[in-house]
């Protein structure tokens, strides 16, 4: 019997020596390719670029969608392992090598069972969700759900052990905006200061107001945050700066939230600068939509996943978050059901994601492609999503 689990820790391992960043995957993308043409499968990236979509079944009016993303991050890796990266300053920190070789081994179990497949399962192997265009925004405009009647999204979670699920009828994480803000000051001498415009006193004072309107202006009751990360201005300790430049990420649980805080953001700002004599301009840089779990596809997997491996296997999320996955746009459109599977070592320890540490235990493979075979397998026929 063919070794699913080994075959995607194989590929796993492959990719986890060649992370690439964003659009920029063609490492990545040869191996995909590799796969499954070696399988008898045809692509095509006719949905955007680096993005690799297949087909697997007979078209009957059924499609179910399955979702990895491939590209990494720009961490230094620290671990010291055999497959460790080779490319300086990239890793896969985030774990997309794991999902996009579980993927292929869950396209291989397909393929190799072709015969008892009756409905089509289209293969979304999509990039840039680290990135600050998110693949999947482009691959939703481009129509890459049209001929989706549902999708599952898979992820590694670091906090739970191998064989453990973590899934949920409820929406997940948060919308997450990145935005930066442009200053505009005025040089002149420190002490002449009075003839100059303070770039840095008006970032300074915009980012105190920022911070007290998501105290004071909305509700306690509403997960929201906002963070300023990075800040860039001035070149001399004896001159008046003239240019600064912020970039902040602000988070919600809600659309009206969200909007209501870029709209504050954006007012703040620029009346900050108007008041000291300067001008702001906003920019938002990126956005990710919260992901939506529709309750019927979320209860399917549940009961694909309980038969095959027991309920003690599942788990909700303790709370909600307000991570950000570009997953959420194609969320948006059909319904979808986005889980989460341990892949720390039972009684083991486990680095975060996005950590220079970040790794996965050898055995974490063998749950997510059961899981997702069965899905397909138990539900082939379709499914009432109701009204």
């Amino acid at each position: 019997m063919f070794d699913y689990a080994g075959y995607a820790r194989q590929l796993r391992e492959e990719l986890h020596r060649i992370p690439e960043i964003g659009f920029d995957l063609p490492k990545t993308l040869a191996v995909v390719h590799r796969e499954l043409e070696a399988m008898g499968l045809s692509y095509t990236d006719k949905y955007g670029p680096a993005s690799v979509v297949a087909y697997i079944g007979p078209e009957n009016g059924f499609t179910i969608g399955l979702r990895g993303d491939m590209d990494a991050l720009p961490i230094q890796e620290a671990n010291d392992v055999p497959y460790k990266s080779t490319h300086a300053g990239i890793s896969h920190a985030c774990g997309h090598d794991a999902h996009t070789a579980i993927l292929l081994a869950v396209a291989k179990r397909l393929v190799d069972n072709a015969e008892k497949l009756t409905c089509r399962v289209k293969l979304l192997f999509t990039p840039a969700e680290e990135y600050e265009v998110p693949g999947c925004m482009i691959l939703a405009q481009n129509g890459i759900m049209d001929d989706v009647d549902c999708a599952l999204a898979l992820h590694v979670t670091p906090s739970k052990d191998v064989g453990h699920f973590v899934i949920t009828d409820a929406d997940m994480g948060g919308n997450s905006m990145g935005f930066k803000v442009r200053f505009y000051g005025k040089s002149a001498h420190a002490v002449g200061q009075h003839n100059g415009v303070d770039a840095i006193m008006m970032a300074v004072q915009a980012i105190s107001a920022m911070e007290i309107m998501v105290a004071k202006e909305i509700p306690v009751s509403k997960p929201k945050l906002i963070n300023i990360g990075s800040i860039h201005g001035g070149k001399a300790n004896n001159i008046i700066c003239d240019y600064v430049e912020i970039f902040g990420s602000c988070r919600a649980a809600e659309d009206a939230v969200s909007e209501t805080m870029e709209r504050r953001i954006q007012q703040i700002c620029q009346s900050v600068a108007a008041c000291n004599g300067g001008r702001a301009e906003y920019e938002r840089v990126k956005f990710l939509p919260y992901r939506v779990n529709h309750p019927v596809v979320y209860k399917k997997l549940y009961e694909s996943i309980a038969k095959r491996m027991g309920e003690e296997t599942i788990s909700k999320p303790s709370a909600r978050g307000l991570g950000g996955e570009d997953f959420g746009y194609l969320s948006r459109l059909k319904p979808c059901c986005y889980m989460s599977f341990g892949v720390r070592a039972p009684g083991g320890k486990s680095s975060p994601v996005h950590t220079t540490t970040f790794d996965i235990d050898p055995e974490s493979y063998a749950a997510p492609i059961e899981a997702m075979t069965g899905f397909v397998f138990d539900h082939m026929d379709g499914i009432e999503f109701g009204g």
